[in-house]
C-alpha cells in the first residue's frame, strides 16, 4: 500500500497552478477575398506548368467585448508558368476568426492568438482557396498544413533583426 499525503480536515487539495483555459469560436470569415484569372484574361500560351507561391501573414487584436479577440489570416498564393514566369493567377484572402478566450495568462497571449487559433481556422481557410481555384478554372489548390509555431519564431527573429539593424541616419 502506499503512502498518500493527508490533507487537514475541512480543507481541500490544492488544485494545480496552471489556470484552465476556454476558448470559444465566436465566428469566423472572410474578411476580403480577390482572385484573378490572368490566363483566362491574357490567354498565356507554351508551357504552362505552374510553380505556385504561397505567403501568409497573421495578425491579432483584442476586439471591445470582454475577453474576445480577432485573429486575421491573410493568404496570398500567385501560380506562374515555369517557363518564363507569366502569372497564371493571383489569390488574394483574408480570413478572420473572432474567440473568446480566458485563462490565458497576458504574457501569452499573444503567441497563443498566433499559434493556436489559426490552426483552428487552417481548415476552414484551406476549403474557401481550394474551391476558389477550382471554381476560377484551374485544379485545387490544396495547401499544405502550416507549422504556425515556426512561423511565429520567423517573425519573432525578423523582428529582432531588424532592431538590431544598425540606422543609417541621412
Amino acid at each position: 500500500m502506499q503512502d498518500t499525503p493527508e490533507t487537514p480536515e475541512g480543507a481541500s487539495p490544492t488544485p494545480a497552478a496552471t489556470p484552465r483555459i476556454s476558448q470559444r469560436i465566436l465566428t469566423q470569415y472572410v474578411r476580403d477575398l480577390s482572385f484573378e484569372n490572368v490566363l483566362a484574361r491574357k490567354g498565356v500560351t507554351g508551357d504552362l506548368t505552374p510553380e505556385i507561391a504561397v505567403q501568409v501573414s497573421l495578425d491579432g487584436r483584442k476586439r471591445g467585448g470582454e475577453n474576445q479577440y480577432e485573429v486575421t489570416t491573410k493568404l496570398t498564393a500567385t501560380s506562374k508558368t515555369k517557363a518564363n514566369g507569366d502569372v497564371l493567377f493571383m489569390l488574394e484572402i483574408e480570413y478572420v476568426g473572432v474567440f473568446q478566450i480566458e485563462g490565458v495568462p497576458e504574457a501569452q497571449m499573444h503567441p497563443y492568438l498566433l499559434i493556436e487559433c489559426p490552426r483552428i481556422t487552417f481548415p476552414f481557410l484551406r476549403r474557401i482557396v481550394s474551391d476558389v481555384t477550382r471554381d476560377g478554372g484551374f485544379p485545387p489548390l490544396n495547401l499544405e498544413m502550416i507549422d504556425f509555431v515556426a512561423l511565429y519564431r520567423n517573425e519573432l527573429a525578423r523582428r529582432a533583426q531588424t532592431q538590431a539593424a544598425p540606422r543609417l541616419d541621412a
